[in-house]
C-alpha cells in the first residue's frame, strides 16, 4: 500500500511539474486568474477535483 501511495505522489508531482516546466507564462497567468477567484469558487473547483478523482479511481480499481 505505501509504494503505490508513494508512486501516485510522485506521478502526480510529474504532472503538476509539466506546465510550468513546459510553458511557465501560461501557469503564471493560470495562477493570476485564480487569485481573482472567490473562496467558494475554489472550494467547488477544489470539490470537483476530488470527485472526479474518486470516480477515476472506482473504474481503476473496481
Amino acid at each position: 500500500m505505501s509504494d503505490t501511495l508513494l508512486a501516485a505522489l510522485a506521478l502526480m508531482l510529474v504532472l503538476e511539474g509539466v506546465l510550468p516546466f513546459i510553458s511557465p507564462g501560461a501557469w503564471r497567468r493560470v495562477f493570476e486568474r485564480a487569485t481573482r477567484l472567490s473562496d467558494g469558487q475554489i472550494r467547488f473547483i477544489g470539490l470537483s477535483s476530488m470527485l472526479a478523482g474518486l470516480i477515476a479511481l472506482y473504474f481503476c480499481l473496481g
